[in-house]
């Protein structure tokens, strides 16, 4: 058990490294598609259209645009919106510090400049007296941002210019002998393992746009995002599967090759780990973004055509061969795949010493779906799979009448709040409990084609069956006045904390806390985002009554205190005389 836990601590560790590194690419894929596009229809001389005014656009996209987003969403992630801004002002010093496009040097100055920003907050912002917010909040991101500029300027610039050499060194090397296609006894187990964004983001696409803007293309972009390996899987299943894998495989086929949705043949592989030597059998402009037969036409340089439909049909026949050998040899029925993933599951939960509730456990007692008020999909990158998982829920809900909410997002966003059913992939569990522990979690193996959304179904149907004794009810209260509000629960005031009005947010809780300490009272005073709120009548929380009506569809149990000005309304002085 010992061992079980070590490799599953270690699978989850690089799984979050890996989400990560591509974390700081997924969310700009666009922009990187944008200059792809550029540079495919209008650079000159060699695009489709060249164009020596609309050229001038391609280099400054290239080493200050793309760059500086990819550091910003790597300070986001690590700090929020000030995190992202230090993020900026860093990567800014290593752009300045090199010749070479600095997509590594991003993704390494991006979340280390809002680290040290953040840490810079933890020792000095309680400390800060009231009113000077402000200036502390601007002068600590602006001074600490100019050191880590200049830092990345004459430090990491330097290394990561040396590095990117090495690196494309390596990369001509293998592609001089010929062995770049032994790269997928790494790539495509990866992959199976939901590591597939870390791959292809994380490390192929950043490699790939500096060597695509020496040599003006990059066979980097097709190795990862190469849907020729699962066809050939899905159609093996077509023709030469049994039971639920072969009627689910063609849809599948189809979904993968032209939605792009590699995550879609994952669990085909999981079922029989034979078909990862399948898989294993099997130069763009810029990145395909879904790995769609598709998008990679759509950003193929003009001269490679040919060699990229080759290379993707070829992978799909040297798939389908070898999967074919071995499903045909293949005794069992086809039909195991939930059960094995189901045991799987437990197995993990287990030796986390952790118990996740499954769709089956919830069935066997239904009220456990009664605080349900949202559910989300997860997936590593939060965008193809778990959108189409999240379609397939929604429309069922709709036939069935069911009013709840259904949202997918990557696993790197899950915010603990109560009320959540999270439903994921096997794979990537272990981590939607660790950012989740207090939600509602079902595991699935295969978001497009799971049982377990008709028990999800049937429970929350269920539920209007369930008779529950009579709830007395609630006194009516004017909301948002002194009366309305029981003091004797609260145990905590908050202050709704805007980005755009940190300030204000800031200063209003420096001065409560102030005189709640003169009138001699205990109760703690918070500044947070309206996402932190834990919804229970401890919460007292002051607004605006702009900010109330956001207020009210999020929350209803905590309790409110509207004002018409946060820092100086008479209401503020009577709560407090009324506090513990």
């Amino acid at each position: 058990m010992a061992q079980a836990k070590s490799k599953s601590s270690v699978k989850v560790k690089v799984q979050k490294f890996g989400t990560a590194l591509s974390g700081m690419i997924m969310p700009n894929i666009g922009a990187i598609i944008a200059w792809g596009l550029t540079a495919a229809f209008f650079m000159y001389p060699h695009g489709w259209f060249p164009n020596k005014e609309i050229n001038n656009l391609v280099q400054p996209m290239l080493h200050y645009l793309l760059p500086l987003l990819i550091g910003y969403t790597g300070g986001r992630m690590v700090y929020e919106e000030r995190g992202a801004v230090a993020g900026a002002i860093g990567t800014l010093g290593v752009i300045v510090g090199t010749d070479q496009p600095m997509f590594l040097g991003a993704m390494i100055m991006g979340p280390l400049s809002a680290w040290l920003l953040k840490k810079l907050d933890q020792v000095f912002q309680d400390k800060i007296k009231s009113g000077f917010e402000m200036i502390y909040n601007n002068f600590s991101l602006g001074i600490l941002g100019m050191i880590a500029a200049i830092f990345a300027f004459f430090i990491i610039g330097p290394i990561m210019e040396v590095g990117s050499q090495w690196a494309s060194a390596g990369v001509n090397a293998i592609i001089r002998v010929h062995l770049l296609p032994l790269a997928n006894i790494i790539i495509e187990p990866a992959k199976v393992l939901f590591l597939n964004n870390a791959i292809g983001n994380g490390i192929l696409v950043p490699l790939g746009i500096q060597q695509a803007a020496q040599v003006g293309k990059s066979v980097l972009f097709l190795m990862e995002s190469n849907p020729g390996p699962g066809l050939g899987i899905l159609l093996a299943f077509t023709l030469f599967g049994k039971g639920k894998s072969k009627s689910s495989a063609p849809g599948a086929a189809i979904i993968e090759f032209f939605g792009g949705v590699h995550e879609i043949y994952f669990p085909y592989v999981l079922m029989k780990p034979s078909l990862i030597l399948a898989a294993i059998g099997g130069g763009l402009k810029a990145a395909a973004s879904p790995g769609s037969i598709l998008a990679i036409l759509l950003v193929s340089a003009k001269d490679a055509y040919f060699g990229n439909i080759v290379g993707v049909l070829g992978a799909a026949v040297v798939s389908f061969i070898i999967a074919a050998i071995i499903l045909k040899n293949d005794k069992s029925t086809g039909d195991e795949l939930e059960a094995k993933q189901a045991q799987m599951q437990a197995m993990k939960a287990q030796s986390k010493g952790q118990s996740m509730p499954e769709a089956e456990d919830a069935h066997e007692s239904v009220k456990s779906y009664a605080n349900v008020k949202k559910i989300i999909f997860a997936c590593d990158a939060g965008m193809g799979s778990s959108a189409m998982g999240a379609s397939l829920l929604r429309d069922k809900f709709k036939k069935a009448g069911i009013k709840v909410s259904v949202t997918n997002t990557a696993v790197r966003n899950l915010k603990d709040e109560d009320g959540l059913l999270i439903i994921t992939q096997e794979e990537l569990a272990d981590r939607a409990l660790q950012k989740t522990p207090h939600a509602m979690h079902v595991a699935v193996g295969n978001f497009l084609s799971s049982p377990k959304y008709d028990t999800i179904v049937a429970s929350f149907k269920a539920l209007t069956q369930v008779e529950d004794k009579p709830k007395a009810e609630k006194p009516v209260k004017k909301v948002g006045s002194l009366e309305g509000i029981d003091f004797s629960k609260v145990k905590e005031v908050d202050f709704i904390r805007h980005d755009q009005h940190l300030g204000t947010a800031t200063m209003a809780t420096s001065l409560f806390n102030d005189a709640i300490k003169k009138a001699g009272k205990t109760t703690p005073v918070k500044a947070v985002r309206i996402n932190e709120l834990t919804d229970d009548p401890s919460h007292l929380v002051i607004v605006t009554p702009a900010a109330n009506k956001n207020l009210a569809v999020r929350y209803s149990d905590i309790q409110t205190l509207v004002v018409d000005d946060l820092l100086k309304d008479k209401k503020l002085g009577e709560a407090i005389q009324k506090l513990n």
